[in-house]
């Protein structure tokens, strides 16, 4: 007997390639199917019920496939040789009424968990069989995507962290996303499924994270050269320790003005931590319109005034403006220039009409 014939046995065979085929899975993380929040929980069970309902069609067919292949192979005798064999409506109603009853399983799924588990629904549960307390209301926090890190700001604290977030185990969050510049994607695996941040617009999501721990969050969606390291930690603590966190942020001393955003605003890798005390009035609304920098206007302003009939024609919906704001300028009504003449005007002179 040489070395290697007792590495041909087919007992050891069969466990050597199990042992190949489990080994790619040693390094994976099921957290998506064991999540400890209650809405990525039940976006992982209906992963698995989906895979389930379809393994109902697949495996049954894979394996009538490999068994035909085998049964009417050219050198079995023994199978039945029918040559001119083309229909058996037994065969048809199985073959199309399988399908399409699974279809029409995941089709009814699918149409309900889509309200369920909308991402701008508010949470009526905070996990299986506990509703949400009459007198709960949800943590708010204000998510921005940055080139490359993530603003979290906290309206109800009034703090702000860079790369890190937390909140009360139990408690529903809403989150606010929006960005910068690019569009981006906020995910943590471990509290619901990613949605897009978008600059000038505002995405929700509502969540909830029942288990206290450390978990990871990134950004899901290629946004150029610091995409890799855009990443931060989410902390599930209890009241207790949520409001020893929020203690630690607002020792910190620092204040995010307007200036200090725009600073921050401005494209950098691997970003450590960063921590503010309070956060200037109105900077998330200047943020999701777009007018951090004074000297712009907002993006809601214009789109008053486009509704107004546009042309700064119809500038009601600016009152406060001509007052004077941040930006210093009151508004004016613009004017048109016609090349009609007008009285006391020579003719083809252009005049000013308001």
């Amino acid at each position: 007997m040489t070395a290697i014939e007792p590495l041909l046995r087919p007992s050891l065979l069969r466990r050597l390639l199990m042992a190949a085929a489990i080994l790619p899975l040693a390094g994976c993380n099921t957290i998506l199917l064991n999540a400890p929040g209650d809405v990525a929980a039940q976006q992982g069970d209906l992963i698995v019920v989906s895979t389930v309902l379809m393994l109902l069609i697949i495996v049954p067919v894979i394996a009538l496939t490999l068994y035909f292949a085998w049964r009417y192979r050219a050198s079995n005798t023994k199978a039945t040789y029918k040559p001119d064999w083309d229909h058996s409506t037994q065969l048809e109603l199985l073959i199309w009424a399988a399908p399409l009853l699974i279809i029409i399983a995941l089709g009814a799924i699918t149409w309900m968990s889509t309200h369920t588990l909308d991402p701008y629904r508010p949470l009526d549960r905070i996990a299986k069989n506990r509703p949400v307390p009459a007198d709960v209301k949800p943590l708010v926090v204000e998510v921005v995507a940055l080139d490359w890190k993530w603003l979290f700001l906290y309206p109800e604290q009034n703090i702000a962290t860079v790369n890190e977030l937390a909140a009360p185990v139990d408690r529903p969050i809403q989150f606010k996303i929006t960005a910068s510049t690019v569009m981006n994607s906020f995910y943590i695996p471990a509290l619901a499924g990613q949605i897009y941040a978008m600059p000038g617009m505002e995405t929700q999501l509502h969540a909830v994270m029942n288990k206290p721990g450390d978990y990871e969050g990134f950004s899901a969606n290629y946004s150029g050269a610091g995409f890799s390291h855009m990443r931060f930690r989410f902390h599930g603590l209890d009241q207790a320790g949520f409001d020893a966190w929020v203690a630690k942020n607002r020792a910190s001393g620092a204040t995010l003005e307007r200036a200090g955003y725009l600073e921050l605003e401005k494209p950098s890798e691997k970003e450590p931590v960063r921590r503010y005390a309070s956060v200037a009035p109105g900077l998330y609304k200047a943020i999701l319109n777009r007018c951090v920098d004074s000297s712009k206007m907002c993006m809601d302003e214009m789109m008053a005034i486009d509704a107004g009939g546009g042309l700064g024609l119809n500038t009601d919906a600016l009152a406060p403006r001509r007052k004077g704001d941040l930006r210093g300028g009151p508004v004016v009504t613009s004017a048109m220039c016609l090349t009609e003449p007008s009285a006391g005007s020579p003719l083809g002179v252009a005049t000013l009409a308001p």
